[in-house]
C-alpha cells in the first residue's frame, strides 16, 4: 500500500505517521508514505496558494492550480490515475467497511484542504471520494487523513504482527468487540470472568460473542440493524435494549 498526501503541512503528516506501529510498518516496507507540499506548485515567489473567494464572503480559498500540480506530480510518478480522497465534513462518513475497500488499492491519494475549502473546479477534476471522519469541523484535512491511513494500514498484510488482530476487532460483523482482561486475576476486588480461566475454547468464544452483542446493544444499538444475529442473540440484544430503556426512564 502506497499513501500519497497532498498537504500544506507535510511535516505534520510525516511526524504523525512515522511512529509506533505505522512507523515500523513503513520501515519494513509494508506501507509507504509520501507527503507532497502543495506550496511547491504555487506559481509565485511567495508560494502563496490561497485567494479571496469569488462572490465575497469570509476566509480564503485554496486555488486550483497548485492542487492540480501536486496531483499531476503524483500521477506521473505512479503511472496511472489514482483514487483521490478529499477529506471534508461534506463527505460520506468513514467506516470499517470503507477502510476494507480502500485497503485493496495499490495507491491512495489524500487531499487535505485548509481555509474555507478548495476551488471546486479542481475537486471536480481529480477527486474520486469525498470522506468525513465525523460531523464536526477541523482546521485542516491532515488529522482525518492520518486517522484513515491508520485504520487502512491495519488491514494491509504484514502491518500487524498478529494478523488475526485485524480480523476480530470492533465493527467486524457490525458488532463491537468483547471486553479484554489480563493479569492479575483480581484487581480492585474485581475478578476476571471465570470462563476466561477455564481453558474451554468453545465456551470462551461463546461468551465473547454474547458480550459483543450486549456491548453493542448498550453502546451502539444503531449497529444491530445490520448485524448478523441468531434468534437467541437477537433476543439477548432485545433484552439489553429493554433494560437500557427502563434504566433511562428510572433515571429521568
Amino acid at each position: 500500500m502506497h499513501f500519497h498526501v497532498l498537504t500544506l503541512f507535510p511535516e505534520m503528516i510525516e511526524q504523525g505517521m512515522n511512529t509506533s506501529i505505522m512507523g515500523r510498518a513503513i520501515e519494513r516496507g509494508c506501507i509507504s508514505l509520501k507527503a507532497t507540499d502543495i506550496r511547491d506548485y504555487a506559481a509565485n515567489k511567495h508560494n502563496k496558494v490561497d485567494d479571496t473567494p469569488y462572490g465575497g464572503g469570509a476566509g480564503m480559498v485554496m486555488q486550483a492550480a497548485p492542487v492540480y500540480g501536486a496531483y499531476e506530480a503524483v500521477k506521473e510518478q505512479i503511472g496511472y490515475r489514482p483514487r483521490v480522497i478529499y477529506l471534508t465534513p461534506q463527505g460520506s462518513t468513514f467506516s470499517q467497511p470503507m477502510a476494507e475497500e480502500f485497503a485493496r488499492e495499490q495507491d491512495l491519494v489524500f487531499l487535505c484542504g485548509h481555509y474555507e475549502g478548495i476551488d471546486e473546479r479542481v475537486l471536480e477534476e481529480i477527486v474520486t471520494d469525498y470522506v468525513s471522519i465525523g460531523d464536526y469541523v477541523l482546521t485542516g484535512g491532515e488529522l482525518p487523513a492520518m486517522v484513515m491511513m491508520d485504520a487502512i494500514s491495519r488491514l494491509v498484510p504484514g502491518v500487524l504482527h498478529n494478523e488475526a488482530s485485524a480480523e476480530f476487532e470492533s465493527f467486524q460483523g457490525n458488532l463491537l468487540e468483547h471486553p479484554h482482561y489480563s493479569r492479575p486475576e483480581v484487581w480492585h476486588e474485581k475478578r476476571v470472568p471465570e470462563v476466561l480461566l477455564s481453558g474451554h475454547h468453545a465456551n470462551i468464544e461463546k461468551w465473547r460473542r454474547e458480550q459483543s452483542v450486549i456491548r453493542t446493544a448498550e453502546r451502539r444499538p444503531d449497529l444491530l440493524e445490520k448485524a448478523d444475529l441468531s434468534a437467541k442473540e437477537k433476543a439477548l440484544a432485545d433484552r439489553c435494549l429493554a433494560e437500557k430503556k427502563l434504566a433511562f426512564t428510572q433515571e429521568v
